[in-house]
């Protein structure tokens, strides 16, 4: 077991830390090599969260297919896509530089979740479909919180339903797109 408690492969878990490290120093030295080109910091901040989610979910056993997957004709993108076995797994990130009274999570709304499951339902479309399988979908929601020079990650599996339940109940595992 690992420090974020996942089952690792010694092999697996040394070629990530390594592609881990690898990509951060490439990514400071391109800041370096071209400042004109520097974002926001709160954007940085994002894009650091993300890079650091991608890599947690990868050494939690996640297939990540897609970053930051776009629709022509829809507003927003998804964060992270990956496969956790049959289970497709839209995630979304949310990157703090501190644990505040109100945790990350909370910057989903219902609008922004809306958004998330018109892009799953889009991106859906781009599989090729078999019909006889179902595809099973999850939201998920990674907190990343960048401390000093410590970072951690929380996941919340299936944050939210792909159809949201009038009555106001909350079943996460009703995502089943065919």
């Amino acid at each position: 077991m690992n420090s974020n408690g996942f089952k690792l492969n010694p092999v697996a878990g040394l070629w990530l830390a390594t592609q881990h490290r690898a990509l951060h120093h490439l990514r400071v030295l391109a800041q370096r090599i071209h400042p004109r080109y520097e974002k926001a910091p709160h954007l940085l901040t994002g894009e650091r969260g993300e890079f650091e989610a991608l890599f947690y979910l990868r050494r939690a056993g996640f297939q990540v297919v897609e970053r930051r997957w776009r629709a022509p004709d829809l507003r927003g993108d998804i964060d992270l896509i990956a496969w956790e076995g049959p289970t497709l797994v839209c995630a979304e990130v949310k990157t703090r530089t501190a644990r505040d009274l109100t945790p990350a999570l909370s910057a989903v709304d219902e609008v922004k979740r809306r958004i998330l499951r018109d892009l799953a339902k889009a991106y859906r479309r781009t599989i090729p479909r078999n019909p006889e399988v179902k595809t099973l979908l999850r939201f998920d929601v990674v907190s990343v919180y960048l401390l000093d020079e410590k970072v951690e990650c929380e996941l919340l599996r299936g944050a939210f339903p792909l159809v949201p339940d009038a009555a106001g109940n909350h079943d996460p595992w009703n995502g089943v797109l065919g």
